[in-house]
């Protein structure tokens, strides 16, 4: 593979995270994003099935093997990290499931244009050089193919002083989205929609165990979607869900 510096500091914490060296303190926060999880599972299921379909970042296989129970017609999955791709190989191998996996460059992989129906990823773009990720999934795509993609964004300044705060969490190099990102993507793709999560939810994080079972957090994630519904609101979100389709 080719190989950027970016490349190699991404590869090393990543292999390191997936040795069991490195631990992820925000991991407690994500029941605050459990209706952006279930839109991004609800999305992938009814649009892998018989499609030819690209995990991209898949890491371990944790979100693969979910999507390869959709009976889609292919699916390959590809990172970086090969440590993580061996973990992705052995689990896949113990659960039986047809995937198959590569390590790989996303910002520059292997794979043949034209390939794919739908492309998806959770939280890998922000760690990508987002020009060259971009455009490659785009040359990955078959015409009218689509793009999922689950992203941090980088505009509530409480959650920038938590990042700053626990910078062994994350790589040197990540970049949550900003609003100019989102102009660049509209430049690529003939469609880009995204939708806002997570302000009122993660605030009131301490106050339900199981979101899907808690009326607390139903009532404050459907006020997150009535306030993220006005542009200036926006800013406040945790994270986003991007859908694309090629030009």
């Amino acid at each position: 593979m080719n190989l950027s510096d970016i490349n190699k500091r991404e590869i090393d914490f990543h292999n390191k995270l997936q040795s069991g060296k490195e631990n992820r303190s925000e991991g407690i926060f994500y029941k605050a994003l459990y209706n952006l999880f279930a839109d991004f599972h609800k999305y992938l299921y009814e649009n892998s099935q018989n499609k030819i379909v690209l995990d991209y970042g898949c890491g371990i296989g944790s979100l693969t093997e979910k999507v390869a129970k959709s009976h889609p017609e292919k699916i390959v999955g590809i990172d970086i990290s090969n440590i993580s791709i061996d973990k992705a190989i052995a689990r896949a191998k113990e659960y039986n499931l047809n995937v198959e996996y590569k390590v790989d460059n996303c910002e520059n992989s292997n794979l043949e244009s034209n390939t794919f129906d739908l492309i998806y990823g959770s939280g890998i773009l922000h760690h990508l050089n987002l020009e060259k990720s971009a455009k490659e999934i785009n040359r990955l795509l078959k015409k009218n193919g689509k793009m999922l993609f689950i992203e941090p964004l980088g505009t509530n300044p409480i959650i920038n002083i938590y990042r700053k705060l626990t910078p062994k969490s994350r790589s040197e190099d990540e970049h949550p989205f900003l609003p100019g990102d989102f102009d660049f993507l509209k430049s690529v793709y003939a469609q880009v929609n995204v939708k806002y999560y997570g302000f009122f939810t993660l605030v009131f994080f301490p106050f339900y165990r199981k979101p899907e079972k808690s009326i607390i957090y139903n009532f404050f994630a459907a006020v997150d979607q009535k306030i993220f519904k006005i542009k200036i609101f926006r800013f406040l979100a945790w994270s986003v869900l991007i859908e694309a389709k090629k030009i």
